[in-house]
């Protein structure tokens, strides 16, 4: 264990992965812990959303695979129920369950798993923008386009896949049939690797298929006595992920809560991207203090 300022590193031994979680902790709060996960997206993706919860005990954790996270195969693809049990077994060495959880993009994906297997795990679940392209009305073309983007990485490595990423998440209207068969972006236009390494361990490209084509357990999550709560954000309205949520509102019977900024809106330099992160953590405060929401 490492401790650096307020913040103490940890490592959990789970089946196939190490993970390394972090832990903010807070001596005087009296409501659960504030779990901020993504995926691929790790723990330093939330360091300036954390930061506006400082009178909370936040955790933070890399994926299996991601980051400091390792995986005994490198290679291999995880699902969202592999990262779902991954969660379970954090929120047990905690020993501070039922958590708060915000879970984004991918995340949000393995989140809405976790509640099927383990609804006592979570108080309130805010689910931001998860890529379920399975629910969608498009479904057959997005779905094949997730697949091309993973051809293409297997084919030809990182950067031309990452750039047909890029490109498909922009896209803000209904996918067309063949939107594979256009022409690829260049990778150098988004500052993207031109060379194949060779490498075929990136979590994103080696997990899309898993977590796009993931159907969540609906049945048991309207049983959970988890407060499910489908965030989307007010600038990415059209994209993949934020249809994604109002799909999922629709299949729950609820609406989604609209958040500030875009898909990333609570990034405040991470990454080299930042969105809103006051106003985005300011709604997320006021969501999860909503109980009655």
């Amino acid at each position: 264990m490492t401790t650096t300022q307020l913040t103490t590193t940890h490592s959990l031994d789970v089946p196939g992965a190490t993970l390394t979680y972090d832990v903010r902790p807070s001596d005087t709060t009296t409501e659960p812990v504030l779990l901020l996960i993504g995926s691929p997206m790790g723990a330093a993706g939330f360091a300036t959303l954390a930061g506006h919860f400082m009178d909370r005990t936040v955790v933070t954790y890399d994926p299996r695979g991601a980051e400091r996270s390792e995986k005994t195969d490198p290679a291999s693809p995880s699902t969202p129920a592999e990262h779902a049990d991954d969660l379970h077994r954090l929120i047990q060495a905690l020993g501070k369950g039922p958590v708060d959880l915000f879970a984004s993009s991918g995340g949000a994906v393995n989140a809405l798993a976790l509640v099927e297997r383990h609804p006592e795990d979570v108080r309130t679940l805010i689910a931001h923008e998860p890529p379920l392209l399975q629910l969608l009305p498009d479904r057959e073309a997005a779905l094949a386009a997730a697949r091309d983007v993973h051809t293409t990485y297997m084919r030809s490595g990182f950067g031309a896949g990452m750039a047909k990423f890029i490109a498909l998440v922009q896209v803000k209207e209904p996918i067309p049939p063949d939107w594979g068969d256009q022409a690829a972006p260049d990778p150098a236009m988004f500052g993207l690797p031109t060379e194949d390494d060779g490498s075929r361990t990136d979590v994103l490209m080696q997990n899309i298929i898993s977590s796009t084509h993931y159907e969540p357990d609906f049945a048991a999550l309207r049983r959970a006595e988890t407060r499910v709560v489908i965030a989307a954000g007010t600038e990415s309205e059209g994209e993949l992920a934020n249809r994604g949520a109002h799909a999922v509102a629709e299949r729950l019977g609820t609406t989604p809560v609209i958040f500030p900024s875009h898909h990333g809106g609570f990034l405040g330099g991470e990454y080299g991207q930042s969105g809103d992160p006051d106003i985005f953590a300011a709604k997320l405060r006021q969501v999860l203090n909503d109980r009655a929401g």
